[in-house]
């Protein structure tokens, strides 16, 4: 994708833009207000007011802007009010100024020379009461709003100005609004006083712009590439640019995914004002980038080889320039990642190699120089730094071992591979590692397993395979082999089955030990994996045979956990619940959080199928903070995250599991680990009619062309696919859907998955009147156990779509009120509006749909309420969805939501996103509600909206 220069959108700065509309709500009833809105540069200053002020013009204020210079005490005299009047003339010509022209000259030379009779204060004086009174004059026709940005460049004169409208004038209708830099404000820089005396001022308010956060990092990048970006390109984007909305312009149109490298123009950006530090203070900015993004004092006094009375005043010039700030633990740490890199990275290579090799000697003398637990891993990356390869290459190791202490498995993954790289450099390796190069290839393998990077944990796997002899080591090979089936099955390469019956075959020979245990364990639930559950089911016993047999509690609750797994197809949820639940109580008493928070997956698994979602939630909930603890939460804790989601998406509580969603696409997992969360967002995305719905299903769906799947995520997206459909009103495709799903084999094995399927394939059937499709989803669904209350309330619901009787539906509505889950209550009640209305029962059908529109309101569940306010209109009732206040009637639906958002101060340009229209539609609504209520402007129109209490 081709980046566009800059994003079209605000993205983040929801709060900000409202204090701004407050501001100007407060000058609209006669109160002078003052916004002062700072931040660092790039932030985003300028995109909030050009934002603000649009929305502001399109409501009827008028707006003027003006621009300090960059010049200093030397420059033009009021340079901001100059451009705004200079502006105002030319748009209203000269005669706005009610014959002052020779007044205003003084800031419009362009109108003449400016009379000579008064001088000094007075005339400066005469000068501020003209301009407040043009203020003024102007703000009694229209509220009027004064933009004046880049405060931080501003002359004494126009600070003065500036202060005698605020602390003097005080026009009531006026709207100040000035943007400046915290990152240019030093500390004798004239702007700092200024503020500290408006700040005393009643009226004055202050916006500190911040960063974005990941997510809003994330919604950047896709307006800019035009399309959803992978989650990886947004946490490289959002690591390198640190929220800075215009760095992240930069990194995203430099057309580098990867962003290795600073694009040139922004590299030239940031060492621009380190080009102005003195000398000393550039050698001493050097040095400090070589340390990293934050450092200590000592340590960089030691490297840089100084005292303090020689390195304090350096230090002090390139605090003063805002280029490094005092940290939290009384350090020092760059303002930016990227003013760091860029100076590091202009270091000469002599200098750079003997700077590195500095700083590891000194933290290997002192490691308490740096932050606890990072010692190794800064000894290593500055020996590597210095081109010091042997004892890089042990230094590594060692800062390897220590990040797996820490479970930080992606440091310790990206640290063997610099071993590894480094293995070929250094002659003695071996010895100098005590390991052998296999040792190393099967660690990082495992490592990078544990790190989420399976692509490469395929290749290493297959290299230390290539090196192995499996008959001297065949406990080894069965763990590589079982290691690579697993890879093979996520990436959709493979069932891996021949890999684990390969693997058992060496471990029938292989002598008692927990890690035969936890192998058979593996390959168990590989063969369930390929759908060999007869095969699998005895390879579970066999390994909780055999972990009774060496009595370690730790193999014995892998090997039940795994025995839940593979059984469950086979097993019922309350069957198997407490064996799993026990297996669960022994890893906490353990202590053993890896397999506590495996557990804890089929435990809220179990619950949920057993309709306990409460528990099922709790359970899920539990096991998340272990997975993140542990290091595994981009496998085990994204089945965790997912599982959490469906249970709070059926108690109804869609925004955190919307949340948990987004916490799971956070994480990335690679291959099908990432079908969990991406079917319950994409589920929910339909649900609530998002825009994001149907590429989210699409990318979900995707995954059926790959030949291996389980069968729950098969049948999963086969329902999805239908749903999809259905969705944008593809009767073609849902049915093809529909017929395909019902002669799917695996339905008659999971009826937690191939109920939902046969509801959905239901509706197509009904709607359709396919007799095919109806006679092959009674077939199956005769076959089909209702075990629990979802299944039950599904299976009712699936006779009441084929009949279309009343009492059907109601018997629908019944079970899914006992089962508990809110939306597919509510899609039973809406099944039972249509057919009471086809009966004639009006009284139920709307009894019915009243219902339907709280529950959809309460889930924000849109076309579910779209449906009801259809059928509602159809037969004849009042909007379900949105019954029409007195006074509105006139109105559409569109247009009372319309004027809903009117009344909350949306811009037509924010209406139309809201609602995904555009914006000239948007105005055209506007312009009718207008019209219809026989008001004058959009001002009285939501007058009207409060009135008759369209707004909550």
């Amino acid at each position: 994708m081709t980046a566009r220069a800059g994003s079209e959108v605000l993205v983040g700065r929801e709060a900000d833009l409202s204090a701004l509309r407050d501001a100007l709500k407060r000058t609209r009833g006669a109160e002078p207000s003052t916004v002062l809105v700072g931040g660092e540069a790039g932030v985003g200053k300028t995109r909030l007011v050009e934002e603000f002020s649009r929305a502001a013009a399109e409501d009827g204020a008028r707006v003027l802007t003006g621009q300090c210079l960059e010049l200093g005490e030397e420059g033009l005299p009021f340079a901001p009010f100059g451009a705004a009047l200079r502006r105002l003339v030319h748009a209203d010509g000269p005669a706005v100024l009610d014959g002052r022209e020779d007044e205003f000259a003084r800031l419009l030379p362009e109108l003449g020379p400016p009379p000579i009779d008064v001088v000094g204060d007075a005339r400066r004086g005469v000068l501020f009461e003209l301009v407040a009174a043009l203020f003024d004059r102007l703000s009694r026709q229209q509220p009027l709003v004064l933009v004046i940005e880049d405060l931080h460049w501003a002359d004494r004169s126009t600070r003065d100005l500036i202060g005698f409208l605020v602390r003097a004038a005080r026009l009531p209708y006026v709207l100040l609004l000035a943007t400046y830099r915290t990152d240019e404000l030093h500390r004798g820089h004239p702007l700092r006083p200024f503020l500290a005396e408006l700040d005393r001022v009643r009226g004055v308010q202050r916006v500190e712009l911040e960063r974005l956060d990941r997510d809003g990092t994330a919604e950047m990048v896709a307006h800019l590439l035009g399309g959803e970006p992978e989650p990886r390109t947004v946490d490289t984007i959002h690591e390198r640019a640190q929220g800075n909305p215009f760095f992240i312009e930069q990194f995203a149109a430099s057309g580098d995914p990867g962003c290795a490298d600073i694009p040139h123009s922004l590299r030239d950006l940031l060492l621009a004002r380190a080009d102005q530090l003195p000398d000393a203070s550039q050698q001493l900015l050097r040095v400090a980038a070589v340390g990293g993004t934050r450092f200590g004092h000592e340590l960089l006094r030691r490297v840089a080889g100084v005292e303090d009375a020689e390195l304090e005043p350096a230090l002090r010039a390139v605090v003063a320039a805002q280029l490094i700030v005092v940290d939290a633990d009384d350090g020092f740490e760059f303002r930016h990642a990227l003013v760091r890199e860029a100076v590091h990275d202009d270091l000469l290579p002599g200098e750079h190699t003997r700077l590195h090799a500095r700083y590891a000697e000194a933290v290997e003398a002192e490691p308490q120089l740096v932050a606890a637990g990072r010692a190794p891993a800064e000894i290593a990356h500055h020996w590597y730094a210095a081109h010091n390869y042997a004892r890089a290459l042990t230094s590594a190791r060692l800062a390897a071992d220590a990040a797996g202490r820490r479970y930080a498995y992606a440091e310790q993954a990206r640290l063997l591979e610099r071993v590894l790289e480094l293995w070929e450099l250094v002659p003695d390796a071996a010895r100098l590692l005590g390991a052998s190069h296999l040792d190393l290839l099967e660690q990082t393998g495992l490592v990078a397993i544990d790190a989420g990077d399976h692509q490469r944990a395929l290749k290493l796997t297959k290299a230390a395979l290539t090196d192995l002899d499996a008959e001297a080591e065949p406990v080894r090979a069965a763990r590589l082999l079982v290691r690579r089936s697993k890879l093979l099955f996520n990436a959709g390469k493979s069932d891996g089955a021949a890999e684990v019956r390969a693997a058992h075959a060496l471990l029938r020979s292989a002598a008692p030990s927990p890690e035969r245990v936890m192998l058979l364990a593996d390959v168990a639930y590989a063969l369930h994996g390929a759908d060999d559950g007869e095969e699998a089911g005895r390879v579970a016993e066999e390994a909780i045979a055999a972990a009774a047999e060496i009595g370690d509690a730790s193999t014995q609750v892998s090997a039940t956990i795994t025995f839940g797994q593979v059984c469950g197809g086979r097993m019922s949820p309350d069957e198997g619940l407490p064996s799993m639940t026990a297996a669960a109580a022994l890893a906490r008493e353990n202590g053993d959080l890896p397999n506590l928070a495996r557990a804890l997956v089929n435990v809220s698994d179990a619950l949920f199928e057993l309709g306990r979602y409460e528990e099922s939630a709790a359970a899920a909930a539990e096991g998340i903070p272990y997975a993140d603890r542990v290091g595994v939460h981009r496998t085990t804790g994204v089945f965790l995250l997912a599982n959490h989601a469906e249970a709070l998406i059926a108690l109804g509580r869609w925004d955190e599991a919307d949340a948990r969603c987004a916490e799971a696409a956070r994480l990335d997992p690679p291959g099908t680990l990432a079908l969990p969360w991406l079917r319950m967002r994409a589920r929910l995305r339909l649900a609530r009619g998002h825009e994001g719905a149907e590429p989210t299903a699409h990318r979900a769906i995707a995954f059926l062309s790959r030949p291996f799947l389980h069968r729950e995520n098969r049948l999963a997206l086969l329902e999805l696919r239908i749903l999809v459909a259905q969705h944008a009103d593809d009767a073609t495709e849902a049915l093809t859907a529909a017929r395909q799903a019902v002669t799917e084999p695996a339905i008659a094995d999971r009826p937690r998955y191939g109920w939902p399927v046969l509801a959905a394939a239901a509706t197509t059937a009904a709607e359709s009147r396919d007799e095919d499709l109806t006679a092959r989803i009674r077939q199956v669904a005769a076959d089909l156990p209702r075990r629990y209350g979802a299944d039950r309330a599904y299976a009712a619901q699936v006779d009441a779509a084929l009949e279309g009787r009343p009492e059907l539906w109601r018997d629908a509505v019944t079970a899914w009120r006992a089962d508990g889950q809110r939306h597919p209550l509510a899609v039973a009640l809406l099944g039972l509006a249509n057919a009471a209305a086809g009966a004639g029962d009006r009284v139920a059908a709307g009894e019915a749909l009243e219902e339907v529109a709280a529950i959809a309101a309460a889930l924000g569940a849109v076309p579910l309420t779209t449906a009801a306010d259809t059928l509602a209109r159809r037969i004849g009732l009042r909007s379900a969805a949105q019954p029409a206040p007195a006074g509105t009637q006139a109105l559409t639906d569109r247009e009372r939501e319309v004027l809903r958002l009117v009344a909350e101060g949306r811009s037509n340009s924010r209406i139309a996103q809201q609602l995904y229209i555009s914006p000239k539609t948007a105005s055209v609504h506007v312009s009718r509600i207008i019209a219809k209520l026989e008001v004058a402007n959009r001002g009285e129109a939501a007058a009207v909206a409060h009135r008759l209490g369209l707004i909550d």
